[in-house]
């Protein structure tokens, strides 16, 4: 697999980028690049894919994906009806780790920052009092100019470092492979995998999409991505019945069907392998939590 790498650009007067998008088709493929990246979904929920991982992103969370990690985030299929009211909204810097100077994060009192952009390489999920006050100062580099926006950059760096509560994300065994040309073929599968999982998805279908035979397309998969084709598909199948339970909507029995499972045996089996609980006390914790 290879991600596509993305050449960002920046204003001539500004040494890094932020910017406002409402679209939910914004680099909505498989890619990496240079530049850390900081995002708040402010409004907007979807799948994300962050290295090996597969997760729901929901209005309000907040990611920092380090340099060279890949990633996508594909947006629910109603952002994209231009009839539904539902609008993307979606604060997000980009910045260079040495854009301040090879010399800045060396200093002893970056420490922390330094640390965390090491991290950062396998994403992380901002949690706790950070999550607020990164937000507010996304919000706030968006209308700065001058030392100001490096400034609000360095407060954010410093609120994620400061708050223990943030969570590593892709695994600490996951090494992308960025040496062949394959970032069209991925995506695909990507596509027909989130388009089609509620159905079954036999082997033959998958290989065809990817354009290679059945008998190659399992070792290419778990090569690629470091997992198996079935294990992804039932970690996305999974991950819808996640978002179907905290919306409480429907009974467990019925998000089983909707979320492609034939049977709520295996549904159970499954999502309890997969989130370390039954699918009741997953709702119930989160709506503790909530």
């Amino acid at each position: 697999m290879k991600p596509q790498l993305l050449k960002l650009s920046t204003a001539p007067t500004q040494s890094f980028s932020v910017r406002q998008d409402f679209v939910p088709y914004i680099n909505n493929r498989w890619h990496y690049h240079a530049e850390v990246e900081l995002i708040h979904f402010y409004r907007g929920k979807g799948t994300q894919f962050i290295g090996d991982q597969i997760n729901h992103f929901h209005s309000g969370d907040i990611v920092l994906v380090g340099s060279q990690l890949p990633h996508y985030w594909r947006f629910d299929d109603h952002y994209f009806d231009e009839q539904n009211e539902d609008r993307a909204d979606v604060r997000v810097a980009h910045f260079n780790e040495h854009f301040w100077g090879r010399d800045f994060l060396e200093l002893p009192e970056n420490i922390a920052i330094k640390q965390l952009l090491e991290k950062a390489r396998r994403g992380i999920q901002v949690t706790g009092q950070a999550k607020q006050k990164v937000s507010t100062l996304l919000e706030q580099m968006l209308h700065s100019e001058g030392t100001r926006r490096i400034i609000l950059l360095m407060e954010a760096l410093h609120a994620i470092a400061s708050d223990s509560s943030y969570r590593l994300i892709s695994s600490i065994g996951f090494h992308p492979n960025l040496q062949d040309e394959e970032k069209k073929r991925i995506n695909s599968i990507f596509d027909y995998t989130l388009a089609n999982f509620r159905q079954k998805i036999s082997l033959e279908d998958i290989s065809a999409i990817a354009g290679i035979s059945s008998n190659s397309f399992c070792r290419y998969f778990k090569a690629k991505t470091g997992k198996t084709y079935s294990r992804f598909l039932l970690e996305i199948r999974v991950g819808h019945a996640c978002k179907l339970l905290i919306e409480n909507k429907m009974s467990v029995k019925q998000l089983c069907y909707e979320s492609g499972f034939n049977n709520f045996a295996s549904f159970h089996k499954y999502f309890k392998q997969i989130t370390e609980k039954s699918p009741l006390a997953y709702q119930k914790a989160f709506l503790e939590k909530a």
